[in-house]
């Protein structure tokens, strides 16, 4: 079977400098992309804003220096790039792509999604675009355009490359992603310096899919409750891989809202949201009561739409009289009634903790302080306040003695029956100092803290944790290049 190439060096390049007779703007744009290729992204860089010098305008400079840019996280600088591209050139369907593509990052779903609707208006086959409208329409809530988008953007095309700018052989990643959404963060930590990662749109694997040589497989697909057929297929393509794999999909199979309630409802220390998926019919105003009643809860309790995170369409519901209005507001023929635990302590705020786990380890990641139930750190009440922050740093200064030995107990039971190579768990206390738990999974993304000096103390532990991630990474490529397996690595 075909195996990847070996780790080595490949040939240097020379950094660019302009050159003494003036170069065309192919020549220009040739080298650019060639040094890009080859990981050398300042004189990449250097190439292109010469290109641009020349020729401000040239629709492929603006699109190069743009993707450059943003693959380097420099964000605000493509965006600039992107916005001349489609000012200028309105109906090129690689600029509309690439300005949707950043503006989903950036969360600016509506206006995402009409920058894809014009690169399909322009070009009716472009898959980028396809794919694009089927996460803007799934974060709006309409699953069936979404479900018709992402047929016309995967079918008998789910291996799809992504570009490697490293300076070396690559580690080559096989990175299984779910195109109905809920996939962790990989690429935030598989830098394309480092790693060349061909996508797999696993929902449209087939038997016959030819799988390209690999030296590992990093399941990003993250959310249970959303991406479950694809888990299932996932499990398949491990079969024919061989290689070591990251995150296997049986253990997030089992990390479903539903089942973490369950699993560890009986661990010490542990307190658990009762949790269950229920169709909206039996959520409604007039049998909320019944429903409840026969599923022994009580008000308040909280409703949420499976597969979204971040805080998206999920309600807390104080009695009847709210049902009505956050049914209006939540999405999808089936929703997640759960029990509100409640986090707040003497001083009435709500506390959420989350540590991450990095092959088999513990890390503390933040700890959140807010005056509201629904807690995220990018939401918390911490900018503004001195105090918070101090309670953030000593809490990622000393885990166990921030939470108490009862809670670290019951946070090491529950890292290791959970079976993830890389999750987190978010968390709250109790009084007596149980932890309160509130979810357990692997789509926890690690955010790199603000450039402003007040987070510093935060980037030591940001650090620790991608620096652990990395080397899983290396020591599981390595594990599968010293197996004597004849299947290790194989491409089928």
């Amino acid at each position: 079977m075909q195996q990847p190439e070996e780790l080595k060096p490949v040939a240097d390049v020379a950094p660019y400098e302009p050159a003494a007779t003036p170069k065309t703007i192919s020549e220009v744009l040739r080298e650019g992309v060639f040094l890009e290729r080859a990981g050398k992204v300042k004189e990449a860089e250097l190439a292109y804003r010469e290109l641009l010098r020349q020729e401000p305008l040239h629709l492929l400079g603006l699109n190069q220096m743009g993707s450059l840019l943003f693959a380097l996280g420099r964000t605000l600088e493509a965006r600039q790039y992107f916005e001349r591209a489609t000012a200028h050139y309105p109906h090129n369907p690689m600029s509309l792509v690439n300005m949707g593509n950043l503006l989903l990052r950036s969360r600016e779903v509506s206006e995402a999604h009409s920058h894809f609707e014009a690169a399909l208006c322009a070009d009716a086959e472009c898959r980028p675009a396809h794919a694009g409208l089927s996460v803007t329409l799934t974060e709006l809530g309409d699953s069936e355009r979404a479900a018709f988008h992402r047929r016309l953007a995967f079918q008998n095309r789910c291996v799809i490359p992504a570009p490697y700018r490293g300076a070396q052989t690559p580690i080559v990643v096989l990175d299984l992603i779910a195109t109905v959404g809920g996939n962790v963060r990989t690429s935030e930590f598989l830098t394309d310096r480092v790693f060349k990662r061909f996508l797999m749109a696993t929902e449209f694997y087939e038997s016959t899919t030819e799988l390209p040589p690999h030296h590992l497989v990093v399941n990003s697909i993250g959310d249970a409750d959303l991406a479950d057929a694809a888990l299932v297929i996932a499990e398949d393509v491990l079969k024919r891989s061989g290689a070591p794999c990251i995150n296997h999909p049986a253990a997030v199979r089992a990390t479903s809202r539903c089942a973490i309630a369950e699993r560890f409802s009986d661990v010490a220390d542990v307190v658990t949201a009762r949790t269950v998926l229920m169709p909206r019919e039996s959520l409604a105003e007039s049998a909320i009561e019944r429903t409840m009643m026969e599923r022994q809860f009580a008000f308040p309790v909280l409703l949420r739409s499976p597969g979204f995170h971040g805080g998206d369409h999920f309600v807390k519901v104080e009695d009847t009289s709210g049902v009505a209005a956050a049914l209006a507001r939540l999405p999808g023929q089936q929703l997640l009634m759960m029990e509100y635990l409640d986090a707040r302590g003497r001083d009435g705020k709500t506390r959420k903790y989350r540590v991450m786990v990095v092959d088999g380890k513990l890390y503390p990641l933040h700890a959140a302080v807010s005056s509201d139930w629904k807690i995220h750190y990018f939401s918390a009440e911490m900018a503004d306040n001195p105090e918070h922050r101090a309670e953030d740093a000593a809490f990622l200064n000393d885990l166990a003695g921030a939470v108490g030995p009862r809670a670290m107990a019951a946070l090491e039971k529950i890292q290791s029956m959970l079976g993830l190579d890389y999750g987190g768990i978010d968390f709250g206390l109790s009084e007596s100092g149980e932890v309160l738990l509130f979810e357990a999974n692997a789509t926890m993304a690690v955010p790199i803290p603000d450039k402003e000096a007040k987070w510093d103390y935060r980037r030591p532990a940001v650090e620790t944790i991608y620096k652990a991630v990395w080397t899983m990474l290396r020591n599981r490529v390595l594990s599968g290049m010293k197996s004597d397996s004849p299947t290790s690595h194989a491409a089928a």
